[in-house]
C-alpha cells in the first residue's frame, strides 16, 4: 500500500521523477486510446473473414471502456495540474485551446467527405456537433452526428464547466467524503442498468452511454481519488500490482462476467492503476508507461482519437469496401495498416494544429505556489 506526498496542493518538486506532469498518466493515455481503437477495429467491419474479426472482437470486447477511462483520467489530471490563483477564465481558455483546434478540423474533413459522398447533411446536427452540444439530444442521429467519436467531448467540454466551479468545494471538501464519491460512483455506475428502464427505449442507449449527466460520474471520480492523493490520503496498490489488478478484470469481465457489470467494475481498475501511475512518477519508481516512446504516443492520442474513425469509415467507402470487410488475411494486415496510417495522420494534426494552437491560444498558467515547509 501508498500514497502519494503533496505540498500546497501541488507535489514537492524536489523528489525524484517528473512529479508535476505525471508522465505516466500521459502514457496511459495511448492505452485508453488503443483500446478504443481496437473497439471500432472488430465492429466497423474491417475483417469480412469470421475467424480472424472473432479474434479481434473477443479481444477489444470491452475496448468501449477505454472512454470512461479517458473520462477518470481527465478528472485527475485536471485536478492534480489545477494551481491555486488559476481564475477560471484561463481554464476554460486553456481547454478550449486543447480540444476545439482539433475539433474543427476534423468537422471541417467530415463535412467534406459528406459532401463528397452525396450524404444527406442535418444542418441541426452538424451545428450542435460544431458547437459540442450533440451529447445533450438524445435523437438518434443527433449525437454520433459528423464526426462522431466527438460526442465525448462534448462531454468533456461540460466536465471543464463545471470543474472550476466545483473545486473549491472539493478542496475544502474532508477526506471522508472524498472516499465516499470513489466509493459511490462505480455503485452509481451500476445502478444505471435498472435506473435506465425508466427512461424511454428509444433513448435508453444515450442515456447510459452518452448522457454528459451520467457519464460526469467517471469524471468526478477521478477527481476525488487525485484530491485523496494530493492531500497525501490515497490509499491504494503500486503500479506492477494495479496493473495485474486491471489485466485480471479486463479478462474476468470479458469472459465470465455479465456486461451489466463491467463499468462499474472497470471504474475501479482504472482509477487504481491511474492513481498508481501518477504515484511512481511522484516517488520516481520505475513506470514503463513514462518511456519516451509512450509519452509520444500519449501526446498525440487525443487526435489519434478524433482521427480513427474518420480514416477507417472513409478509406473502406473509397475502395467499396465499407460494411463488408476486406476478404480473407487482408482483414488482418488492414487493421495494423489503418493503426500505423491513423497515428501517422494524428501526429500531423497534434504538431500542425494542436501544438501550434495551445501556443496561441491557451494563457499561461498561474505560478506554482511555494512549497509549504
Amino acid at each position: 500500500m501508498t500514497s502519494a506526498t503533496v505540498v500546497d496542493r501541488q507535489p514537492s518538486t524536489t523528489r525524484r521523477g517528473d512529479a508535476s506532469r505525471l508522465p505516466s498518466l500521459t502514457g496511459l493515455r495511448w492505452i485508453a486510446a488503443l483500446l478504443v481503437f481496437g473497439f471500432h477495429a472488430g465492429t466497423m467491419r474491417i475483417i469480412a473473414e469470421p475467424g480472424h474479426q472473432a479474434v479481434v472482437s473477443e479481444i477489444f470486447t470491452l475496448g468501449l471502456s477505454g472512454v470512461q477511462f479517458f473520462f477518470i483520467l481527465s478528472g485527475f489530471v485536471l485536478v492534480w495540474s489545477a494551481r491555486v490563483g488559476d481564475s477560471r477564465r484561463r481554464f476554460w481558455r486553456r481547454r478550449l485551446a486543447k480540444i476545439y483546434p482539433n475539433h474543427l478540423v476534423m468537422w471541417a474533413l467530415a463535412m467534406l467527405a459528406a459532401l463528397w459522398f452525396a450524404d444527406p447533411i442535418n444542418p441541426v446536427a452538424a451545428l450542435e456537433n460544431l458547437f459540442l452540444l450533440q451529447a445533450w439530444d438524445p435523437r438518434p442521429g443527433y449525437f454520433y452526428s459528423v464526426n462522431n467519436v466527438s460526442w465525448s467531448l462534448s462531454c468533456e467540454l461540460f466536465f471543464y464547466l463545471c470543474l472550476p466551479l466545483a473545486l473549491p468545494l472539493i478542496r475544502r471538501a474532508r477526506p471522508w467524503m472524498l472516499w465516499a464519491v470513489v466509493i459511490a460512483m462505480p455503485l452509481l455506475i451500476l445502478a444505471l442498468w435498472p435506473g435506465q428502464q425508466l427512461v424511454p427505449e428509444q433513448s435508453r442507449w444515450w442515456f447510459a452511454q452518452i448522457f454528459p449527466l451520467v457519464r460526469s460520474l467517471e469524471f468526478w471520480m477521478g477527481v476525488a481519488a487525485a484530491e485523496l492523493m494530493l492531500r497525501g490520503r490515497w490509499r491504494g496498490p503500486r503500479l506492477p500490482l494495479a496493473t495485474v489488478i486491471f489485466v485480471a478484470t479486463w479478462v474476468a469481465a470479458s469472459q465470465w462476467i455479465r456486461a451489466e457489470l463491467w463499468a462499474a467494475l472497470l471504474s475501479v481498475a482504472y482509477v487504481l492503476v491511474i492513481a498508481a501511475a501518477a504515484d511512481a512518477d511522484v516517488h520516481g519508481r520505475r513506470s514503463p508507461l513514462r518511456s519516451r516512446l509512450m509519452v509520444w504516443l500519449g501526446e498525440v492520442s487525443f487526435a489519434f482519437y478524433l482521427v480513427h474513425v474518420f480514416a477507417i469509415m472513409t478509406i473502406l467507402r473509397l475502395t467499396g469496401d465499407w460494411g463488408t470487410g476486406l476478404p480473407g488475411w487482408w482483414g488482418v494486415p488492414a487493421v495494423i495498416g489503418f493503426l500505423l496510417l491513423t497515428l501517422a495522420l494524428a501526429a500531423l494534426l497534434h504538431r500542425y494544429v494542436e501544438q501550434p494552437m495551445m501556443r496561441r491560444l491557451a494563457p499561461s498558467r498561474a505560478p506554482a505556489a511555494p512549497p509549504r515547509r
